[in-house]
C-alpha cells in the first residue's frame, strides 16, 4: 500500500490550496498556517516515498480502477524522488521567508500551494498528457505569483511570461499529439515500447513530436534565445516568489525534458537522430555563453543570477543531447544542485534587500561587515555556482564536461569537445561576476569616513536609530533606498529584524535556512560516489 503515497503527495497541496480562500471568509491570516502544514506534510511524504524507492526500487500507482496504459499512472524512481525532495524542501523553507517578506494574504498562499501541487504532479506523473496538465498548473500559478505585489512592472513581467509560457505549452501539447497519433498511447513506458514496435526512430511523426516537445520545454526552461521572459520575471516578482520560482519552475521543466528524452524516446532515438541532437547542442552552447556573458554585464543582483540560470540550464540541455551516461549523470546532479544553489542565492539576495535595502551590486559595500553570516553564505553559494570544489556545482559541471569529452573520443564528433570548452569559458564568466559580488562584500567601502561594520558603535546608537533623527529612507516603490549611495558600508533599514545572537539584521529563521543551504551545497560536493550510487539504477535502465 506504500504506492498510495504518490497520489496523496499530489493531492495534499492541491486540496490545501482551497483552504486559505475558504477559511479567509472568517480568518484573514489563515493562509500561511495552512501552507506551512501542507508543505510540512509534503516533506514527510517525500521522505517516505524516497525510503520506499531506496528499499524496493521504482514505485508506481494506477489511479482509479484502470490499469496503465489505459489509466493514469503515477511513478517514482530515483530521478523523480531527487526532484520531489527538492520541491518539498524548497517550498517549505521559502515559507519562513515569505512570512516576513510577503506577499501576504490568503489568495497568495492558495496560489503558492497550487504551484507546489503542480510541481509535485509534474515530477510524479507517468503520463505525457497529465504532464501537460501539471505544466499548465505550474504556469498559471506562477503567472499569478509573479504579479502578486500588483505593481505595473511585475504585471508586465507576468504578462510576458504568460505569452511565452502559453506558446511553450502549446508546442509541447502539439508534440504529444503527434506522438499519440504515431503510437496510440500516452503512458510514457508504453509509448517507449510502441515507438520501437509500431513506429521507428526515423518516423517523421516521431521526429516532429520530439522536436516540438523540446521546443516547448525549451521555452519553459528559458534557454537562449527564447529566454527573454526569465530576467524580467525574476527581477520584478516579489522576493519570496523569485526564491521558489528560480529554484523550482525551470528545474521542473528541465526534469520533464530529461524524463521525456530518456524514458519515452530513449537514448537510441537520440543516437539515431544526429540532426536533432546537433541543434540541441548548438542551442545549449549558445545559451551557456550568452547567459554567462549577459550575467556578467548586470548590476541588479536578481537580474544577474537570472541570466546565470540561462547558462546553467544550457548545460543541462547539453547533457541531455550528448546522450552519454556520464554527461546525463552530470545533468541530473546539476539539475538538483542548481535548484539548491539558486534557492540559497535568491534567499540571500532577498534577505539583504529586506534587512538593508540592497538590490544593486553597488549597494553591497562591505556587506560582510554589517551582515557577516548572510554575506558569507551568499559568497559560499556563489563559489558553488562557479564550480569551485567541493560543491555540488562542481560535481555537475565536472560530470557534464567529462561526458562531453567521452562523447567526442567515442566517435561523437567535435561537438562534445566544443561543449567542454564552452563550459570552461562560462565558468570564467561566472567567476567574474561572482568575484564582483564577493569584492563588494569584503573590500568595497573599507576606510570610508564614518563607516560602520555592525550595530554596536562608540556613540551607543543603533544604525537605524542614530541620534541625528535620520533613518533609512523608504523608496517610492515601497522598497528602501540604499544607505550606501555615498560609498559607505551597508546599513540596515528602519525596522530591520534584530537578533542578539548574530549581527545580521535579517530574520533569524530565514538566516538559519540560508546557512544550512550553503553548507548542504558543500556537503553534497563530497557525496559524488553516493549520488552516483543513488542514480545508478535509473542510468542503468536508460543505457541498458
Amino acid at each position: 500500500m506504500s504506492d498510495v503515497l504518490l497520489p496523496i503527495a499530489i493531492a495534499t497541496p492541491l486540496v490545501a490550496a482551497t483552504l486559505p480562500l475558504a477559511l479567509g471568509l472568517k480568518y484573514e491570516d489563515a493562509g500561511w498556517s495552512v501552507a506551512a502544514v501542507a508543505t510540512t506534510a509534503l516533506a514527510g511524504l517525500a521522505a517516505g516515498i524516497g525510503l520506499e524507492v531506496a528499499r524496493g526500487g521504482t514505485l508506481s500507482h494506477a489511479l482509479g480502477t484502470y490499469e496503465p496504459p489505459i489509466g493514469i499512472e503515477l511513478v517514482a524512481d530515483e530521478l523523480s524522488v531527487a526532484v520531489l525532495v527538492l520541491v518539498a524542501a524548497v517550498s517549505l523553507a521559502t515559507l519562513a521567508f515569505a512570512r516576513v517578506a510577503g506577499p501576504r494574504g490568503n489568495s497568495f498562499y492558495s496560489g503558492y500551494l497550487l504551484l507546489v501541487g503542480g510541481l509535485t504532479g509534474l515530477v510524479l506523473t507517468g503520463d505525457l498528457f497529465n504532464m501537460f496538465v501539471f505544466l499548465e498548473i505550474v504556469g498559471i500559478s506562477t503567472y499569478a505569483l509573479i504579479a502578486a505585489d500588483r505593481s505595473g512592472a511585475s504585471a508586465y513581467a507576468s504578462l510576458k511570461y504568460l505569452v511565452v509560457g502559453t506558446v511553450g505549452a502549446s508546442l509541447y501539447l502539439l508534440g504529444v499529439g503527434y506522438a499519440f497519433l504515431a503510437t496510440g498511447t500516452l503512458n510514457m513506458l508504453d509509448m517507449q515500447v510502441q515507438i520501437l514496435e509500431q513506429a521507428s526512430y526515423a518516423d517523421p511523426l516521431i521526429r516532429a513530436s520530439y522536436a516540438l516537445i523540446v521546443a516547448g520545454l525549451g521555452l519553459k526552461i528559458a534557454v537562449f534565445p527564447i529566454h527573454a521572459w526569465q530576467p524580467d520575471a525574476y527581477q520584478r516578482a516579489p522576493d519570496a516568489v523569485t526564491t521558489i520560482v528560480a529554484a523550482l519552475v525551470s528545474t521542473a521543466s528541465a526534469y520533464a525534458l530529461i524524463r521525456v528524452s530518456y524514458t519515452v524516446f530513449t537514448v537510441d532515438f537520440l543516437a539515431a537522430n544526429d540532426a536533432i541532437t546537433t541543434v540541441m547542442l548548438i542551442v545549449a552552447g549558445a545559451s551557456i555563453l550568452a547567459g554567462s556573458a549577459l550575467a556578467a554585464m548586470q548590476s541588479d543582483l536578481k537580474r544577474m543570477f537570472a541570466y546565470s540560470s540561462v547558462a546553467q540550464f544550457g548545460m543541462i540541455v547539453a547533457a541531455v543531447a550528448l546522450a552519454n551516461e556520464t554527461a546525463l549523470l552530470g545533468g541530473i546532479v546539476h539539475l538538483v544542485g542548481h535548484g539548491l544553489l539558486k534557492f540559497g542565492l535568491f534567499l540571500g539576495i532577498g534577505l539583504l534587500a529586506l534587512g538593508y535595502g540592497a538590490r544593486e551590486l553597488d549597494d553591497l559595500a562591505s556587506a560582510a561587515r554589517s551582515a557577516p553570516y548572510t554575506g558569507g553564505a551568499v559568497a559560499l553559494l556563489g563559489l558553488g555556482l562557479v564550480g569551485i570544489p567541493p560543491s555540488i556545482g562542481f560535481l555537475g559541471k565536472w560530470y557534464i564536461g567529462v561526458g562531453a569529452v567521452e562523447s567526442s573520443l567515442g566517435g561523437g564528433g567535435p561537438a562534445g569537445i566544443g561543449i567542454a570548452v564552452v563550459i570552461f569559458i562560462s565558468t570564467l564568466f561566472t567567476l567574474s561576476y561572482v568575484a564582483r559580488v564577493i569584492e563588494r562584500f569584503y573590500f568595497a567601502g573599507v576606510g570610508v569616513p564614518g563607516g560602520h561594520g555592525d550595530d554596536d558603535h562608540s556613540d551607543g546608537h543603533d544604525d537605524d536609530d542614530r541620534g541625528d533623527g535620520h533613518a533609512a529612507e523608504v523608496a517610492a516603490d515601497g522598497g528602501h533606498e540604499s544607505a550606501t549611495g555615498d560609498g559607505g558600508p551597508l546599513t540596515p533599514v528602519e525596522g530591520a529584524a534584530r537578533s542578539r545572537f548574530v549581527p545580521d539584521r535579517v530574520p533569524p529563521a530565514s538566516l538559519a535556512i540560508l546557512i544550512l543551504t550553503a553548507f548542504a551545497t558543500v556537503g553534497l560536493g563530497f557525496a559524488g560516489y553516493a549520488l552516483f550510487e543513488w542514480f545508478d539504477p535509473f542510468l542503468t535502465e536508460v543505457f541498458a
